[in-house]
């Protein structure tokens, strides 16, 4: 198994150098033949959604297509995919944070009986 950084993420999303761009391309692309199992974590999911939307600026729209994209390579091992993925879909369709997202949808797959925050917003989508 290897272990996917971000760094390598975000050089295989932005081709902004040249060279790391093709390496990370090659080992997605051996990956994606089976030629090697890798994975990667929730955090890194979180650090490419940080990077692009503060340092590039990418805005939500854009910001759902890219990480939706990397959610669907589904040769990709990531333990918390389908919760990722329900927060995408929060974050999508609501006018909160990913973060936000993710707790909410992380909460209820853990069958949280109450979910304590100051944010009335957040509090009434884990009660509806």
């Amino acid at each position: 198994m290897v272990f996917i950084d971000t760094n390598y993420f975000l050089r295989f999303l932005l081709k902004d150098i040249k060279n790391q761009h093709q390496e990370a391309k090659e080992l997605i692309a051996d990956a994606a033949q089976g030629k090697l199992k890798v994975f990667t974590s929730t955090i890194v999911f979180f650090e490419i959604y940080w990077v692009l939307s503060s340092y590039y600026g990418k805005n939500k729209t854009d910001l759902v297509s890219i990480l939706q994209s990397l959610l669907n390579l589904s040769f990709i091992e990531m333990k918390e995919r389908l919760i990722l993925e329900n927060a995408l879909e929060i974050f999508t369709g609501h006018n909160i944070s990913l973060e936000d997202s993710y707790n909410l949808t992380y909460a209820v797959k853990n069958e949280a009986e109450d979910f304590k925050t100051f944010d009335i917003k957040l509090y009434k989508l884990f009660t509806k």
